[in-house]
């Protein structure tokens, strides 16, 4: 087999098929992807969604045929867990917790029942601050993609593919997608604020929000001051990340 599908809730993506290596990404439950390479306790995997490549453990995922995973990647049915904490019980009835913006088009695969609430469809860009604020004061973790630990671009990440929308795992690639546009006033809630640091690296995204507010990770997701020059911090009172470029993505 090379290909895999994780059964889990949440499973670490590492650089190097060790368990204390650096953990890039996460898989959540319902995620597929291709297997590049097998060794006796790990494997090295690409997520089908956003091509992010790392190592994983053999005892996290089955196996897939090729069959299904193409079915998986050709599949458009938009289903995806919408509760903090859902459930799917296996086929021994044993429940497995599974965390928001999980995949459920893979439950019929997995012979697994899903007890929760769903996002059924493609969502409009207004819907993107009402997901962004289910992940409010979620700590930062670097590599994470929940709301129980999470970084700057895995929340833009989930957020718009929650809603139906596609963005890569890293700031620098986020920032690559869309429409540049000039004037932070020529942007609408949903659209994504890009920052640098002093290298002139793309190190820092968030998500822009009415009223010049926006909604990012920095030590935990919170909602602060945008403005031309960055994001001013409310409680440090002082501009803690400066402004490269506004995207419109959608």
């Amino acid at each position: 087999m090379h290909h895999g599908i994780c059964h889990l809730n949440i499973v670490p993506i590492r650089i190097l098929a060790e368990d204390s290596s650096e953990m890039i990404t996460q898989l959540l439950y319902g995620d597929h992807f291709k297997i590049l390479e097998k060794r006796k306790f790990w494997s090295k995997i690409r997520d089908a969604y956003d091509g992010t490549e790392g190592w994983i453990r053999n005892n996290q995922f089955i196996p897939i045929e090729k069959s299904d995973y193409q079915s998986l990647n050709n599949s458009v049915e938009h289903k995806f867990s919408s509760n903090l904490v859902s459930y799917v019980n296996d086929a021994n009835r044993v429940m497995i917790p599974i965390v928001l913006g999980s995949s459920l088009k893979s439950l019929k695969l997995l012979s697994h029942e899903f007890d929760g609430d769903s996002i059924n469809e493609k969502k409009g860009k207004s819907n993107l601050i009402i997901t962004a604020l289910y992940y409010l004061n979620a700590p930062y973790l670097w590599g994470g993609k929940t709301p129980f630990g999470i970084d700057a671009p895995g929340f833009t990440q989930m957020i718009y593919k929650i809603n139906g929308y596609s963005l890569l795992r890293r700031a620098e690639e986020q920032a690559a997608q869309g429409e540049a546009l000039s004037f932070i006033e020529e942007s609408e809630p949903g659209d994504l604020a890009f920052f640098d640091n002093n290298e002139g690296e793309i190190n820092h995204v968030g998500l822009i929000m009415q009223d010049n507010f926006i909604i990012h990770v920095f030590g935990k997701v919170r909602i602060d001051r945008l403005d031309h020059t960055g994001i001013f911090n409310t409680e440090q009172r002082k501009y803690t990340h400066k402004l490269r470029v506004i995207k419109k993505v959608i």
